[in-house]
This record gives structure tokens, C-alpha cells and sequence, in this order.
């Protein structure tokens, strides 16, 4: 029994001490019960542990109990031991606790007690580590969790831009078949379809208000007209024109005795001063004519065919 405290008593992690104790168990401290019959007990339960038939082998011990209550200190110490023993399917530190327990408070003179408090301090540390790793592990899970719930998130944001990106993208490749002007918003729309494509803010001529009427008023037109012509190499980088004058106003211009004047475009800002960006929308600075950004001409001059309608609002 010396020889079994010392090779116990200097361990310090539980599975390691559990490891130790597998051999103790199966030769037994027989040899302090030579002259007992209860040593023959002892040999089958320690048989039965060492085969891996731990159920079996803590019935053994149970039944020693009940038959040879003085021996029971030890074999309380066996049947903690069996269930805390690593490779026990079935093991349960809590029973194990028990066991050891019970063998300090029912035999305080025990020569188990010091191994004993030993495995009670081992299976508490074990319980506390189990705690903290379930509880880390239960944290893991959630946060899997809540990654595979954003990853489901990701998923349906990623398929609504994509529908997005097409619905851009059929936007893009349709052409305009109407350019509405509001001269009051100084602003342009590109319609395909009854939908607005693009919006563009603009600049107008020098003198907006109301209808262009003569030549040199630098008045922007309003009523219905067309593209009917476009130049990619205009002064004010690309321009399509408008179908300035119509019947409208050629027989408002006779009335009156002058010119209606012609000539005007939608344009990009002049050439060398594209520099000038969307600032040039500070005030309007043509000679009657619709200016936007040389960018945006660039892509009002790839959607708009000719033909397409012009409403120019007051």
C-alpha cells in the first residue's frame, strides 16, 4: 500500500494519475487481505476492470460493500477511480466525486483518504475546465451560428445586387427613346420605356426664361422636337441637335418679323476647358442651347439615337 500512495500522491494532472491507478486496480491490494475470503472478490472485480468491462466490475464492488462493509473504504476508492477512468465510455466525474466522498466521511481513518482528497481536487479542476470548455464551446456554436446566419445574409444581399447590377446593366443598354428637358429644375432626363434612365443637371442660355422666339435671344426652346442630326466632332466635344425650329415657332418667329435663329444642340462644355466638371452649372452660359458635363455627353451621345423625341418644358 506504501508503494501505491507514493506513486499516486506525486501526480498532478488527473488523466495522468487515472493512467497510474489502471495497474493498482488490477493487482489489487490483495496481499493486505491474505487471510480474508473477500480477496477472491476483489481479484474478479479488478479482472473485470482490467478486461474494459467497467459496469460489470462496479457491480463487483458494490456487492463487496454490501457483503464486507469494513472493506469498504477501498472498494469506494476502485469504483471512483472506474468512473473517472479515461478510457470508461460511460465515465461520470460526479459519481466519482461521490464516491470519494463518501469514503473520507464514512472512513476518516482510512489509508485511501490522502489519494482521495488528491482525486477530489483533480476531478474538481476537471469539472471546472469542463465548464469553461463547455461554455467556450457554447460560444463557438453561437458564433458559427451567427457567421452561417450572415453568411445566409451575404448570400441573399449578393443575389439582390447582382438582380441590381443587371437591372443596371439593361438600364445602360437601352437607348432613350425620349429626352425630357425641365428648364425651371435645369434638369434633363433620359426616358426608355416611360422609365427614367438618367438625370442630368444642366445649363441653359443666358436668357431662359420663356421661349426662344428669335435669333440671338439666347432663350432655350420649349415644345416637342427630335434629334435629327449628331456631330462627334463639335467644338463642345460631341453634340446632338435639336429640331429647333419647328411649325411652332416659325410661324411665331414670322409673325413677329424675325429670324428664329437654329442651331441648337445638346452639348458638352467647350473644348480645352473640360476641366470645369459639373461647376460649369453655376449659371447658364450657353447661347440657348442644353449643356451638360463632356462625360455625360459621352453617354447621352451613345444612348440617344437620332429620332429620338425632345420635350422641352418651360
Amino acid at each position: 500500500m506504501d508503494r501505491k500512495r507514493s506513486r499516486i500522491g506525486g501526480l498532478t494532472p488527473f488523466f495522468i494519475a487515472c493512467v497510474i491507478m489502471a495497474p493498482i486496480l488490477i493487482c489489487g491490494c490483495g496481499h493486505l487481505y491474505e487471510g480474508f475470503p473477500v480477496r477472491p472478490a476483489f481479484k474478479d472485480a479488478n479482472d473485470l476492470f482490467s478486461q474494459g468491462r467497467y459496469r460489470a466490475s462496479l457491480i463487483r464492488y458494490e456487492l463487496i460493500m454490501k457483503k464486507y462493509p469494513d472493506l469498504g473504504d477501498r472498494a469506494l476508492f476502485e469504483m471512483g477511480i472506474i468512473y473517472a477512468y479515461p478510457d470508461n465510455g460511460q465515465k461520470d466525474y460526479q459519481k466519482s466525486l461521490q464516491c470519494f466522498q463518501k469514503l473520507i466521511r464514512d472512513y476518516p481513518q482510512s489509508v485511501y483518504r490522502q489519494d482521495s482528497l488528491m482525486m477530489i481536487f483533480h476531478l474538481n479542476t476537471m469539472n471546472a475546465n469542463d465548464e469553461k470548455l463547455g461554455a467556450q464551446q457554447k460560444l463557438i456554436e453561437n458564433l458559427q451560428q451567427e457567421i452561417a446566419a450572415k453568411g445566409l445574409q451575404i448570400v441573399a444581399q449578393q443575389k439582390k445586387i447582382e438582380a441590381l447590377d443587371k437591372k443596371i446593366f439593361d438600364i445602360q443598354s437601352t437607348p432613350a427613346d425620349k429626352i425630357l428637358i425641365e428648364k425651371k429644375e435645369r434638369r434633363m432626363r433620359l426616358m426608355a420605356n416611360g422609365k427614367v434612365i438618367r438625370t442630368y443637371k444642366i445649363a441653359l442660355g443666358g436668357n431662359p426664361t420663356g421661349p426662344k422666339e428669335r435669333q440671338g435671344d439666347n432663350k432655350t426652346p420649349e415644345g416637342i422636337y427630335t434629334i435629327n442630326a449628331r456631330n462627334g466632332d463639335s467644338r463642345y466635344h460631341l453634340s446632338l441637335h435639336i429640331s429647333y425650329p419647328n411649325e411652332k415657332d416659325k410661324k411665331r418667329a414670322k409673325r413677329l418679323g424675325v429670324s428664329p435663329g437654329g442651331d441648337i444642340m445638346i452639348h458638352g462644355i467647350k473644348n480645352g476647358y473640360s476641366w470645369v466638371g459639373n461647376s460649369h452649372t453655376a449659371y447658364d452660359w450657353t447661347n440657348g442651347c442644353i449643356a451638360v458635363t463632356d462625360e455625360e455627353m459621352e453617354e447621352i451621345y451613345r444612348l440617344v439615337p437620332i429620332g429620338t423625341m425632345v420635350e422641352i418644358k418651360p
